[in-house]
């Protein structure tokens, strides 16, 4: 699994882990912040959360221009920078009136901005390393573990806003509710207090950024030979794929077709913040009774997730001595994830943002699983191409919606139901869906970007890897698409059309296949 990969690619991981758990931190409780503090609805803050989704995947497009002109590496660190101002911006302590809303807008173009010179620049830096002969071959199982590290980051965020959450609630008397009116007469204070909380959960994010640039420089020399651009490689005459102005035009249109394809996976997906939470606060039971407890302490989250690396590593392994390391490793995670399950509270009291952590969680435990189904299959020369992986990612995303709308039958609709709760399904229909999204997210997104290191033209490799994120940015806008029909059609209904898009853009994708597969020799 991690055998015969160069060291750069983890350097790049660790450093993409620590800015991402800061930024899923502050996504996890973005959409519950504007409506604390600004008393916003679920379609206002379902809107601004698309925007801002939609900014942070499309600036990438500006940032792989830029790249191509100076360099990955400068883009990368100019970005965290900007990111830091943009996090620091959104945690400074602001009233509810227009000075309230002018810092978190400014706050948010500075972590957009940031973003984009960051987050595909660094991406092409990995795949960079692969450009090799030496390790060409890695390139797939490559971005799957990439994808898998930086999901640590975000596995840990909920988790980490949830206890900020708390602990600043408990210093003024509160602890959490979703519904304010318990408070009575103190209402009012208690949502001060809490957007007051969601704050600090910003600056979360700024010592995240700290971290991943300290990792980011102290090993640098691991990759600092990917950093270059088509450019600085034919400057100093160093090998460069040479492709005709036909070759060129082809795989170019070839990624284009795949972009327009995705837009549409990245609005379902994306439901996690918005929609998805908005089903967890008003619909779910966040009293959490038996074994499904083990699911919201994060830590046990934790263990499980190593032991798959560790009984992974015990099946693999032929020395053993390594592989009875591996046996007592896996058995001593799964006691500590039992001891701390043991001593949960039996009910737990879960928060809405809690249920985004799941999502993380099982693109890491289900990675080696992903790995080794593709290797194998690769062993016999059957393994799914890239695009086929696309096009089955398509399917399970419709199929991950329709695990929902299961759960969805006879409840009240989000228009008839008005600022009540319905709580009375159980955590496990949400647990479901996100289990059925996140085989849809690994066949598709590491898949995706792969994809595209291998078939940019490589002068434009930047803005080509921008332009995956932008397909990412239109499908996060229209993300907001089922939040502004959320108090206007019944939940069924909402699903649906997010099954529909998800149902045609797989068979289109298959349609495409062999147009797709002619451009990589496949």
């Amino acid at each position: 699994m991690f055998e015969g990969q160069p060291k750069g690619l983890y350097a790049l991981a660790l450093a993409n882990t620590g800015e991402r758990f800061g930024y899923y931190t502050m996504l996890a409780i973005f959409a519950l912040f504007m409506q604390a503090k600004f008393g916003w609805g679920e379609e206002a803050a379902g809107q601004v959360y698309a925007i801002f989704l939609a900014a942070v995947y499309f600036m990438p497009l500006v940032g792989g221009i830029v790249a191509d002109k100076i360099g990955y590496g400068k883009c990368v660190v100019i970005g965290i920078v900007v990111m830091f101002l943009g996090y620091l911006s959104l945690a400074i302590p602001t009233g509810a009136d227009i000075t309230g809303k002018l810092a978190m807008y400014g706050g948010l173009a500075l972590v957009s901005v940031g973003t984009g010179l960051f987050k595909g620049n660094l991406q092409v830096l990995v795949g960079n390393l692969y450009d090799d002969p030496k390790y060409s071959a890695k390139r797939d199982s490559a971005f799957s573990l990439f994808y898998m590290a930086i999901n640590i980051g975000a596995m840990f965020a909920p988790s980490m806003a949830k206890a900020i959450t708390n602990a600043y609630l408990g210093k003024y008397g509160f602890a959490y509710t979703p519904d304010p009116s318990t408070y009575g007469d103190r209402a009012s204070e208690y949502l001060t207090t809490l957007s007051g909380a969601y704050g600090l959960c910003f600056g979360v994010a700024c010592i995240s950024l700290v971290l991943s640039i300290l990792i980011y420089f102290g090993c640098r020399k691991w990759f600092k030979h990917a950093d270059v651009t088509a450019k600085q490689a034919k400057a100093a005459a160093a090998p460069v794929e040479e492709l005709t102005p036909k070759q060129t035009k082809d795989r170019i249109v070839a990624l284009v077709l795949v972009f327009a394809v995705v837009i549409f996976f990245w609005m379902a997906f994306h439901q996690n913040g918005s929609a998805l939470t908005f089903f967890a606060k008003k619909y779910t039971d966040l009293t959490v009774h038996g074994p499904m407890r083990v699911g919201f302490n994060i830590w046990s989250l934790f263990l499980i997730a190593v032991s798959v690396y560790t009984a992974f590593s015990f099946f693999q392994t032929k020395n053993s001595r390594v592989k009875t390391g591996c046996a007592i490793a896996t058995l001593l995670l799964w006691g500590g994830a039992y001891a701390l399950y043991s001593h949960m509270s039996n009910p737990v009291m879960a928060q809405p943002s809690d249920f985004q952590q799941f999502n993380p969680f099982f693109v890491v435990a289900l990675t080696p699983f992903s790995l080794a189904i593709f290797g194998a299959l690769a062993k016999k020369g059957k393994e799914p191409t890239a695009p086929t992986k696309i096009a089955l990612g398509m399917l399970v995303a419709a199929l991950g919606f329709v695990v929902i709308t299961m759960g969805s039958f006879d409840l009240i609709s989000p228009k008839d139901l008005g600022e009540r709760t319905q709580n009375i399904l159980s955590p496990g229909w949400l647990i479901s869906t996100y289990f059925t999204l996140t085989f849809a997210e690994l066949l598709l997104s590491p898949m995706g970007i792969s994809f595209v290191s291998k078939v940019a033209p490589p002068k434009y490799k930047g803005l080509m890897m921008g332009g995956w994120f932008v397909a990412t940015a239109i499908g996060n806008y229209l993300s907001s698409i089922p939040s502004l029909l959320w108090n206007k059609i019944p939940l069924m209904a909402n699903w649906g059309i997010l099954i529909a898009l998800c149902v045609i853009s797989a068979i289109v994708m298959f349609a495409l296949l062999k147009k797709l597969n002619a451009v990589t020799g496949d």
